[in-house]
């Protein structure tokens, strides 16, 4: 195939190198010894997906290129793609990604296995809508401990944009972005982006709703229809007892859930580093603080 046509059939090349990937063991098929390549063949994927062979190869050798919705999602479940490239299979088919239906709050064993390599920095992890799921130590020991207030309170949107039926039931938030402003408007540019994605999670309805009715900043933070994902941050956080601390702020985001893991650092070596192990040392059991 030369390369004016692997550019034309784009949807034919995706689907051959995903095929090519996936092993039998994947999927629960039984391992031959004489198999030309480790992927699946073509009439074990048709069958994976409900497919006729003939019509697997016409959409790999691009002389069948308008499969149907029901088709599209068949080989995406099949080919065991995950939601960015579920997303990608559908819009080379014509068709608007898949939405999910609710804000995803369980964490997968495997992310739990990376948080426990980092026990020894403040780290917790939000839900789409900025709703605090989980946190470590080191979180609660420089933040306070969330547990103070109830769950459905634990949202960053709600800490920043608090509306009059907050008041006297949220705990100050002791966070002072480097750009209060900047740092804001990501976080409404990325809550915007979990709504379009989460549509029907009355969550996140009632979230922006309530924020857009309650507080005007928000309102006109939203008006402004920012859509962005809040990565990273310069912040200075106050402890009742180590002072004022500086530090980085990333967040890393799970492509499949929305899942963002935020973690705390300072630069190595310096006096704000001290700080944080401080912080972490009067926080833990056994303390004389």
């Amino acid at each position: 195939m030369n390369n004016r046509n692997a550019i034309d059939n784009q949807l034919g090349a995706t689907l051959r190198a995903w095929r090519d990937r996936l092993s039998p063991e994947a999927v629960g098929l039984p391992v031959e010894k004489a198999r030309r390549s480790p992927g699946l063949r073509r009439e074990e994927l048709a069958e994976l997906a409900g497919l006729s062979v003939d019509y697997l190869v016409r959409l790999e050798q691009g002389r069948a290129v308008s499969p149907s919705e029901q088709v599209v999602t068949s080989l995406a479940r099949a080919l065991r793609l995950s939601q960015d490239e579920r997303e990608h299979l559908h819009r080379l088919t014509g068709f608007r990604p898949p939405q999910d239906r609710r804000v995803v709050d369980d964490i997968a064993p495997s992310m739990r296995r990376l948080l426990t390599l980092l026990d020894s920095t403040p780290v917790a992890v939000f839900a789409a809508d900025w709703k605090l799921v989980w946190w470590n130590p080191r979180w609660a020991a420089l933040f306070g401990e969330p547990t103070r207030i109830g769950a459905e309170e634990r949202n960053l949107v709600r800490l920043r944009f608090p509306v009059a039926s907050d008041r006297g039931r949220l705990a100050s938030w002791p966070v002072i972005p480097a750009n209060a402003e900047a740092a804001d408007r990501a976080l409404v540019a990325d809550l915007r982006r979990a709504a379009a994605r989460f549509p029907d999670d009355p969550r996140v309805t009632e979230l922006v709703a309530g924020r857009i009715a309650g507080n005007p900043r928000f309102a006109a933070f939203w008006a402004d229809a920012a859509v962005g994902r809040h990565s990273e941050d310069r912040k200075t956080i106050r402890h009742p007892v180590i002072g004022e601390v500086s530090v980085d702020c990333d967040v890393l985001t799970d492509g499949d859930t929305d899942l963002k893991i935020v973690a705390y650092t300072a630069v190595p070596g310096s006096e704000d580093e001290s700080k944080l192990e401080l912080a972490g040392i009067i926080s833990s059991p056994g303390s004389d603080a």
